[in-house]
């Protein structure tokens, strides 16, 4: 595109997550028109979703209404609508209502949706944790578990507090760990079952380790604070079939179980098949170096639907942080092309990786030396760290109370099953 004035271009994103927020907060900035298009109307912060769903903080801590971050914004528009079709030749976008949305650029930030690998029953029976409605319904089958339980201690017979997490990546480790926490610390106060000293969490992944992308002392630690917890890790196996009741492990063992929580790997949304543009690895665009569409001038993707190229020229991991640094990055990137200037190449500032496993359990590999943090000192820089990221100070100020009551107390007041779609379980 011609250089041209700032006011009078106008950006489309699409996806209000971290890559799509981060974009359209720097371009509006700087004075460009943005449409911002979501089929929520809130932004949420998906590390703390499994905190959500083991009731440690309310879903308003970690979701915001996408208009209340751009209130003072006069420049960005949010439009609420389910994109289902992308034509990258004319920057244009359809929602499944048949509404079109065009602009002078396009930035696709749709995120992502679980990848089940073909698993058999895993996309019906297994409960995800990559949205809201994946938090609040995996909250209300965990407790109504144990409700059922506490009801009919018969039930115990058929696996009903055996809770089995598939994949041992960040997700993985922290919703088990929250899980192990929540069966210790806060459901002896609410159900007074005998039976919770037979409650059992399986940790599976096919991986020989937990946390892999962490060094060798960090898994050593991991392990360690999981089985003090009394998880059950099921390493150098995976999951070959989901059925309502059980699972079943590729060594033909089978683990009895009603909770099933699948955090092994993301892929592309399914609207990035319509998008007329080359998939690559798990379905997601692969983009140039500067994070433009290969073919397509003018159209940008960042985040968890691209595979953003890396110095030793593999995609960096689908991180938030990646996410945000790639929004920010392509929104200057195109000022850059509005101005008349040579766009640069996305260079990622490491600022490290970190894990909560538990109560002054977490890990912590800092900066791109991976200066390592375990335990208490950790467990704070991940409290420290994660209040910060969260979009708004009345979120930070929320998420930071709920942590406190948390750690002082073993009651956790959004202990509520919402869900009844979710928490209903037919035991016959």
């Amino acid at each position: 595109m011609a250089a041209g004035k700032r006011g009078e271009t106008t950006a489309l994103v699409v996806g209000g997550g971290f890559a799509g927020i981060a974009c359209a907060k720097r371009l509006s900035k700087h004075g460009v028109h943005v449409i911002l298009v979501d089929k929520h109307d809130y932004t949420q912060f998906q590390p703390l979703l499994y905190q959500v769903a083991t009731a440690q903080v309310n879903v308003t801590d970690v979701a915001r209404p996408i208009r209340q971050v751009f209130r003072k914004r006069e420049g960005v528009v949010v439009r609420l609508a389910d994109v289902t079709n992308i034509d990258p030749s004319t920057k244009t976008v359809t929602s499944v209502d048949g509404i079109s949305m065009s602009a002078d650029y396009l930035v696709l930030a749709m995120g992502s949706r679980p990848n089940f690998f073909n698993t058999p029953g895993a996309d019906t029976y297994a409960f995800p944790l990559y949205s809201l409605e994946d938090a609040e319904r995996l909250r209300s089958r965990l407790l109504t578990v144990f409700e059922d339980s506490y009801r009919n201690p018969k039930l115990l017979d058929q696996g009903a507090l055996n809770f089995v997490v598939i994949g041992a990546g960040a997700t993985g480790v922290e919703t088990a760990g929250a899980m192990g926490d929540c069966i210790r610390r806060v459901m002896p106060h609410r159900v007074h079952a005998a039976g919770l000293s037979v409650a059992r969490i399986y940790l599976i992944d096919p991986a020989p380790v937990v946390l892999a992308p962490f060094s060798d002392s960090a898994h050593a630690y991991a392990r360690e604070a999981l089985e003090k917890l009394g998880v059950t890790l099921e390493l150098g196996v995976r999951v070959t079939d989901v059925a309502p009741d059980r699972v079943t492990l590729s060594d033909g063992r089978e683990i009895l179980t009603r909770v099933v929580v699948w955090a092994g790997g993301i892929q592309a949304p399914e609207v990035a098949a319509n998008a007329q543009i080359p998939q690559g690895h798990g379905g997601r665009f692969d983009v140039a170096a500067d994070l433009t569409v290969t073919g397509f001038p003018g159209v940008y993707a960042i985040g968890d639907v691209a595979n953003t190229p890396g110095p030793d020229g593999k995609p960096f991991p689908q991180l938030g942080s990646v996410a945000l640094q790639a929004g920010r990055w392509a929104a200057d990137n195109i000022l850059a092309d509005i101005d008349g200037k040579p766009r640069s190449d996305f260079h990622y500032k490491d600022k490290g990786i970190m894990a909560m496993i538990s109560r002054n359990a977490a890990i912590a590999e800092m900066g791109s030396k991976r200066r390592e943090l375990h335990g208490i000192p950790a467990f704070v820089s991940w409290l420290g760290v994660h209040a910060w990221l969260l979009s708004g100070f009345r979120e930070r100020v929320n998420a930071l109370m709920a942590w406190g009551w948390d750690y002082v107390a073993n009651t956790r007041p959004s202990a509520i099953i919402d869900r009844p779609e979710a928490a209903r379980i037919d035991w016959d």
